[in-house]
């Protein structure tokens, strides 16, 4: 967030740099620093204190690390080489300590001179370079070091405090370095303008910015980060939460057509011949989005429910609602075979009601139409002339919805599905053919803790489904050791031929296809078979379908589905599938979403360490969908003692997707959150933790709230404009008005 015009003088000029050129360029390269705004808001990541130093013990192998030790022992070696065959070679080798641990530092050549007249016994430093093993001790190989004079009460040159920032760097600038360039501008920090207003400021106990900024870079005391990191939390939460709040108070201003249904329409006549009652979580959330479909400003609302809450009906109710009141209601899926799923499901749950307008359709009915690229050409002209026409209520498709040649008669309603699954650009194409902005609904089988939701879904309003419907089971879930304990992989195979004994089916989930030509470089550069073991590829589908069907599961009918089939192909597998035809289903994950098998019990992930935490809660979700408990086999290699390993007993130990999400969040980076995927741009949060900071973003979500509904063009509060212009450059802006 470049908050000024002062801060906005960039850090390389043709005439005058406010650094040297070299250091501006790698930081506008590696570290997308280009002002001195950008500068002054790249934060330091840790502090260590003079005299307590690094632990050595635990650095990472292969990172480059930044280090603050004690020169223990310094040797200089000569050697024979090539280079030099009169034993003219020099290597000085230096041991520096933390008190505790050791690590060895090794310099060859010319590059010896220097440090060995420098980095003498007793001398402190800081040091930079990358982790590396030789003779199976750690050492930095020619590390750059800074030394760390003036222990007796002199100021340290350059580092004020006895606190030393340790910036987020790289093999190309080391942290001192940034700090270096930090003090440069550090003075300009007195121009930042404010984006707080100074009520809330006050009302807060929080310190002005320039302040903020002076004490994240040069602070006396812990005391002093406290504060600064007190106050750019609030900034972070606060700038972001008043784009969103803008956001929302502009849909507010777009005209729509309110969508009322009628008493005795087709959603009475569907709901009547539903054989089940609706949940309590179904009925209030259909209220919730009711009472938005009949207000004449679009809705804009994010629909999330467990895995199996029955979202599917919740959308498909507000669509029938939309068509009651002569509107049309599209649905966006992200793949062909989730769309065709959720055709079947809708005509089958609809019967007669779906055939609006045929012979045999109910008199209330309407025509649900599918559209997806692959389809006949002739099939393709009737569905489109169904939509044009208005004779088709309901459209469920692919992306294929999105494409020029699709007309709407009058769309009311888009129900995007998965959202996470498509660019923003797709679901923005669908809105635009409305004649009048339709109303959105956004469903994500995904739970999002509230703060997630709050701050990368902040312009749509949210609707939870917590609540499983009546004659859903339980699922029991294990994770399958192979490698640790083989007879276990084993047994889980006897367990699938038991379930298919009985009368029930199963999936086996592989992360790879199989189909994939062998690359002759990739085979060249194989490593020992401890590397092989480590970095063997994903299982594949073909193979462990081929392995299954002549070992642990001869003589049951085992089918393979993937997302390189062709459409008819993989329609063809799903039908038999789901009418019981075939006892197990290997698959990629193309199975993840909206796949409703209710006689498939048992699921097998192979290789589940290679899928994130939610995609597994997502692909167990399609098992216990009938009256028989579901069973979760998660198959890994991995050890015991490993990171991996402890997410999947996170996963086997918790059925609720709202917790996975939380354990997700904390082993991801923060700003994957925020789409960084999407946007392209960094992360715009460099304190703010979405997971801890809830508070903070709940009280600025609120604040700015207020402050928009008092003032939607902020005319009284520049320095806030200047922070939004900012944060919303152009590629961050348009992920924001998407969603």
């Amino acid at each position: 967030m470049d908050l000024v015009p002062a801060l906005q003088e960039p850090l390389k000029q043709p005439l005058k740099s406010v650094l040297g050129p070299a250091t501006a360029k790698v930081m506008a390269e590696h570290l997308g620093l280009h002002t001195v705004g950008d500068l002054l808001h790249h934060y330091p990541r840790r502090y260590e204190e003079r005299g307590q130093l690094t632990h050595l013990a635990d650095l990472p192998m292969d990172e480059h690390v930044t280090v603050v030790a004690q020169v223990a022992d310094a040797r200089l070696h000569t050697f024979a080489s090539a280079r030099a065959p009169r034993g003219k070679g020099q290597r000085l080798e230096v041991t520096i300590t933390d008190g505790s641990g050791r690590l060895q530092l090794v310099f060859f050549g010319h590059g010896v001179h220097k440090p060995h007249k420098e980095l003498l016994p007793g001398t402190r430093a800081m040091f930079a370079g990358k982790v590396s093993v030789f003779n199976r001790r750690l050492q930095l190989a020619h590390p750059a070091y800074e030394l760390l004079k003036g222990e007796d009460g002199e100021a340290v040159e350059s580092w004020a405090g006895a606190l030393i920032p340790m910036y987020p760097a790289t093999a190309k600038l080391e942290s001192w370095k940034i700090g270096k360039a930090v003090q440069t501008v550090l003075p300009s920090a007195q121009e930042a303008l404010d984006p707080l207003p100074e009520s809330l400021r006050a009302g807060r106990g929080l310190v002005a910015l320039p302040e903020a900024l002076l004490k994240i870079h040069r602070p006396h005391s812990k005391a002093d980060i406290a504060d600064a990191h007190a106050r750019l939390k609030w900034d972070e939460a606060f700038v972001l939460q008043v784009a969103l709040a803008r956001r929302r108070h502009a849909d507010t201003q777009l005209p729509a057509v309110a969508r009322v249904p009628v008493p005795d329409g087709l959603l009475a006549a569907f709901d009547d011949r539903l054989p089940f009652t609706l949940t309590e979580g179904q009925r209030k959330v259909s209220r919730e989005i009711f009472a938005d479909l009949a207000t004449e400003h679009p809705m804009h609302r994010l629909l999330q429910g467990e895995v199996g809450s029955g979202k599917t009906l919740v959308a498909l109710r507000a669509m029938l609602a939309v068509v009651d009141a002569g509107g049309q209601a599209a649905m966006l899926a992200p793949t062909e075979v989730l769309a065709q799923q959720h055709h079947r499901s809708v005509t089958e749950m609809m019967g007669e009601l779906a055939e609006g307008g045929m012979l045999g359709g109910a008199e209330h009915g309407t025509k649900v139409v599918l559209l997806t690229g692959s389809m006949g050409a002739a099939a393709r002209r009737k569905a489109l002339l169904d939509l044009a026409t208005g004779e088709a209520g309901v459209v469920i498709g692919t992306h294929a919805l999105i494409e020029d040649k699709v007309q709407f008669h009058d769309l009311g309603l888009v129900v995007v599905d998965e959202q996470h699954r498509f660019g923003v650009e797709q679901r923005d194409a669908l809105r635009g053919k409305g004649r009048q902005p339709p109303h959105l609904l956004v469903m994500t089988a995904t739970p999002i803790p509230r703060t997630v939701a709050m701050t990368v879904f902040g312009d749509l309003e949210t609707s939870v489904l917590d609540q499983l419907p009546a004659g859903r089971s339980p699922i029991a879930s294990h994770v399958v050791p192979a490698a640790d304990k083989p007879h276990f992989l084993a047994r889980a195979w006897e367990r699938v031929r038991e379930e298919v004994a009985k009368g029930h089916q199963a999936y086996v989930v592989c992360p790879r296809i199989g189909d994939e030509e062998d690359d002759p470089k990739k085979a060249a550069a194989k490593k020992s078979a401890e590397d092989e073991a480590e970095k063997r590829p994903p299982l594949a589908v073909l193979e462990v379908a081929d392995r299954l069907g002549k070992g642990p599961l001869h003589g049951l009918k085992v089918e393979v589905l993937h997302g390189r089939m062709q459409p008819d192909d993989k329609d063809a597998v799903m039908r038999r599938f789901a009418a019981g035809e075939t006892d197990v289903l290997v698959a990629t994950t193309v199975i993840e979403v909206g796949v409703n098998v209710p006689n498939a019990t048992v699921m097998v992930i192979m290789d589940a360490d290679r899928f994130g935490v939610s995609q597994l809660h997502q692909l167990r979700g399609r098992v216990g969908r009938g009256a028989v408990p579901g069973l979760c086999l998660l198959v890994s290699e991995m050890p015991e003692a490993s990171a991996a390993r402890q997410r999947l007993n996170a996963v086997a130990s918790t059925l609720d997707g709202f917790e996975l999400s939380r354990i997700d969040l904390e082993q991801r980076r923060e700003g994957d959150v925020l789409g960084q995927a999407q946007s392209g741009a960094r992360s715009s949060l460099r304190v703010l933790a979405v997971i801890d900071d809830e508070e903070i973003i709940a009280e600025a979500r609120e604040e700015a709230a207020a402050l928009v509904a008092a003032d939607p063009d902020l005319e009284h509060l520049p320095g806030l404009r200047t922070a939004l212009d900012a944060l919303l450059d152009e590629e961050r802006e348009q992920y924001l008005e998407k969603g």
